[in-house]
């Protein structure tokens, strides 16, 4: 089992997406996400997500929230726990990142983008400004077949 986090950053109506095309062997390569990475020993939540956000953005986070708890149940990878935060506030200035392309995507484009299937909850659930949720994701391969937000089965 593997804890990481992923945040959205967002600015005039738009999200900050990393394109995954850098790394050789990359369960995310060619998916279109937000910007996060697996915890290191100690770290909380909090602590990975200003630690990933500053080393793939170059940006220090200033002001975020933490949106809620997705499991990934998979039939390829480990189960994963991922931590998902929103972010409004950030200072610094944007490098170039090293597992991908950065580039800022007005939200009415997302869906456009090649995206897992359950990323669309989570925008939803942004958008929605939903309180702190926990959503489980069952995945055959790239498919998704299952959805449980707080326990409850989502539409797919």
């Amino acid at each position: 089992m593997k804890q990481t986090t992923l945040c959205y950053l967002e600015r005039d109506g738009q999200y900050l997406m990393l394109h995954r095309v850098k790394k050789q062997h990359d369960e995310n390569h060619d998916k279109w996400i937000g910007v996060g990475g697996k915890f290191e020993d100690k770290e909380s939540p909090e602590d990975c997500v200003r630690r990933e956000v500053l080393e793939e953005t170059g940006l220090t986070l200033t002001k975020f929230r933490y949106c809620g708890l997705v499991t990934f149940v998979s039939d390829i990878y480990p189960t994963e726990y991922m931590h998902l935060f929103h972010a409004t506030g950030f200072t610094g200035t944007p490098k170039e990142c090293d597992e991908g392309e950065l580039a800022w995507i007005k939200k009415s484009e997302l869906l456009k983008l090649r995206l897992w299937e359950g990323d669309k909850i989570f925008f939803r659930l942004l958008a929605e400004d939903a309180p702190f949720f926990l959503l489980k994701l069952r995945y055959e391969g790239d498919t998704l077949v299952e959805a449980a937000l707080n326990g409850a089965p989502v539409a797919l």
